[in-house]
């Protein structure tokens, strides 16, 4: 395995760790893509409470909490992928449609997009 994960990569572990469990997990469909949506809503609270319990510094700096911290991160990113994997969204068309996106926001004026009219 590349040391860096890709959206290919991600997308492939997703499907591997459903095919092993197949048997007891939803159908990887699209109506299921909403509750993978709230397990997503689920890690990224565990991340909130490890933010405001341990602080900003203490996932800096302290190893134990930092640990912690990435392995919630990278369930919301496991949760994330299998929601695209119920809409069979390809690692291609992901990509294409996240660099027109981020595209379009570099050329935002954010603060003038924010200002209170």
């Amino acid at each position: 395995m590349a040391n860096n994960l890709d959206i290919e990569e991600a997308l492939l572990m997703s499907k591997k760790l459903w095919e092993k469990h197949k048997d007891i997990w939803w159908s990887m469909q699209p109506e299921h893509g909403k509750t993978y949506i709230l397990y997503m809503i689920e890690e990224i609270g565990e991340v909130i409470s490890i933010i405001k319990k341990k602080g900003e510094s203490e996932i800096m700096e302290n190893t134990e909490i930092r640990t912690r911290f990435i392995e919630e991160m990278c369930d919301i990113m496991m949760y994330y992928s299998d929601v695209l994997n119920r809409f069979d969204v390809s690692s291609e068309e992901y990509s294409e449609v996240y660099r027109k996106k981020f595209d379009k926001n570099m050329q935002r004026d954010f603060k003038k997009d924010h200002e209170e009219s």
